[in-house]
């Protein structure tokens, strides 16, 4: 059987992908590995992935206690869910007017809200700071909550994926006489749900993962994410690394979850949301 050149190239891209897979596991493994150890078995080299004897007081500790994980998942939970929600509804309301509704200046206001992708997040802290201090919510959830209901790659990539639903369609729906509101909920989004699915992943993952904005705009430990909660495992003179990884692993569960129910909708959505012309 004769190999090709072009089965060579299949091959070596294979082992290549394969190679920098492996090489994104072993952090994770590591931090799983961790958790399980005993403080004299964290930096022991080489690595021993499988510590002799596993630890199960690294996690008891992260859910007991008086800086259990149960409040800070809570807190996780909360923000990032509402803020999804909201921003997934808003953002798919902006795409539909962005792709659906004439009006003059439509493109060269779309180009100039999607510049703004483009300025830094650092750079908004201290205007942020200022205006939730004055509107009295600073210090509270709704200070992370309300600008995620904002999201301009969320506008793009549902724009993007209506732009490519055929214009014959809501032609039709407007000739029977339906108005913009009923085509944007009767019939364009149940044809988004993968943009939809795609979106909120990612911006699920976004607020749960959101470290800088929890450290600025909340004081209170009581208020405190899941990232913000790590601090607990940095002590005066050390640092507590297993339950820290013990804690990490805890936090990134909801994730492995929501990824493995919805990645078909993630492939799906991106190839679906690529930019046409």
């Amino acid at each position: 059987m004769r190999i090709t050149a072009v089965s060579w190239n299949k091959s070596l891209v294979t082992l290549i992908m394969l190679a920098l897979g492996v090489l994104m596991i072993l952090p994770f493994a590591w931090m799983i590995s961790t958790s399980f150890k005993s403080p004299a078995e964290v930096f022991v080299y080489p690595i021993q992935w499988v510590p002799d004897r596993l630890e199960w007081k690294h996690h008891l500790k992260v859910w007991t206690g008086d800086q259990s994980f149960a409040k800070y998942y809570f807190n996780s939970i909360k923000i990032s869910v509402i803020a999804t929600i909201g921003a997934t509804f808003l953002s798919a309301f902006a795409a539909y007017g962005f792709s659906r509704v004439e009006f003059k200046g439509r493109d060269t206001l779309f180009v100039f809200y999607l510049s703004m992708m483009m300025v830094p997040p650092q750079v908004l802290f201290v205007p942020k700071f200022i205006m939730f201090d004055w509107m009295g919510i600073y210090n509270t959830h709704w200070a992370l909550i309300l600008p995620g209901l904002f999201s301009i790659f969320g506008v793009f990539l549902l724009r993007q994926f209506f732009i490519g639903i055929p214009k014959e369609i809501t032609e039709a729906a407007f000739i029977d006489g339906a108005g913009h509101f009923r085509i944007f909920f009767r019939l364009l989004l149940p044809l988004a749900k993968p943009a939809l699915a795609t979106f909120m992943i990612i911006d699920f993952s976004w607020h749960w993962n959101d470290y800088e904005n929890a450290l600025v705009f909340l004081t209170d430990s009581d208020l405190y994410t899941v990232p913000l909660g790590l601090q607990n495992f940095i002590l005066e003179y050390n640092i507590d690394y297993n339950g820290m990884m013990a804690a990490a692993t805890a936090g990134i569960i909801p994730m492995l979850i929501i990824f493995v129910l919805g990645q078909k909708y993630i492939i799906e959505g991106i190839s679906s949301s690529s930019v046409k012309g």
